[in-house]
């Protein structure tokens, strides 16, 4: 299984690493347009759609991207967009995560597919949205999620005590998610110092919300956006678990599906646009 969990990891930076320095935004975008349709297949079978609806969704998720891509909102996609996915992760992950996986389950199918595919789409569009902005900008948010979710995963195993999500995902815990936000609010620390010294093509995350809310800013908005990325991954933990499903599907070789790799990304990112635009 590590094995296999090392070489689909190698090829999987192989593909993306070129995509994401390339010069111009469009090897990203498009790459990561096939990410977002895969991921859409796996939402809907994993909510009760057989193969044929499941590939009909991943093909309406992707013309959605590239209609959003023809219009120019790669570039420049309103504000409000942001805002939107920020009350739907906020109010709709609050009242999962209170209903658990048998709430989710009282949910008509179809509306359960529109959030999959709300949801999925603005988390794409605010990708490609953030490339466009530079990549120093969406390698920060990028590392906030990785750095989260490594400091919590070392955190919890050392200090966890008490059940964050019993019901959802056993083995998460609050000493986690703290040393998750510990270990974000370090990174930012380190970032800002290389932003300081190191000319990038655009400015993180961490050095732009310092810069225009503070340092009392800064600090809520990595505590925010660390616990929405635990928010993302307990949402996809509590499909699975209503689903009977422990990987969101076999697509990536020791990894489990899409969404098991990006579940924390889809709130973080329109998230932190949302916040940055502030």
């Amino acid at each position: 299984m590590l094995k296999q969990r090392i070489i689909t990891a190698l090829v999987l930076l192989g593909v993306f690493l070129p995509a994401l320095f390339a010069p111009l935004a469009l090897p990203f975008v498009v790459l990561t347009v096939l990410f977002i349709a895969a991921a859409g297949w796996e939402w809907v079978r994993l909510n009760g759609g057989g193969s044929t609806p499941a590939i009909a969704f991943a093909v309406l998720l992707g013309s959605a991207c590239a209609l959003a891509l023809g219009a120019g909102w790669v570039s420049r996609a309103p504000s409000s967009a942001w805002w939107l996915a920020m009350g739907v992760w906020v109010l709709g992950g609050a009242w999962l995560l209170k209903v658990g996986p048998a709430g989710w389950g009282l949910l008509p199918r179809s509306l359960r597919w529109g959030l999959g595919l709300l949801g999925l789409w603005l988390a794409w569009l605010a990708m490609a949205d953030a490339r466009t902005i530079g990549v120093n900008f969406i390698l920060s948010v990028f590392c906030l999620v990785w750095v989260s979710d490594i400091a919590a995963y070392f955190g919890g195993r050392r200090f966890g005590r008490r059940r964050l999500a019993l019901a959802i995902s056993p083995g998460k815990s609050w000493e986690g998610v703290w040393g998750g936000m510990l270990g974000v609010l370090l990174l930012a620390a380190v970032w800002m110092a290389m932003d300081r010294h190191w000319t990038w093509d655009s400015p993180s995350l961490f050095t732009h919300v310092y810069l225009h809310q503070g340092l009392a800013g800064l600090v809520l908005v990595c505590i925010f956006l660390v616990a929405m990325g635990v928010v993302g991954d307990l949402v996809e933990s509590l499909v699975k678990r209503h689903a009977g499903a422990k990987d969101s599907s076999g697509l990536l070789p020791g990894h489990g599906g899409v969404l098991d790799r990006v579940d924390a990304l889809l709130p973080v990112f329109p998230l932190a646009l949302a916040l940055s635009s502030l």
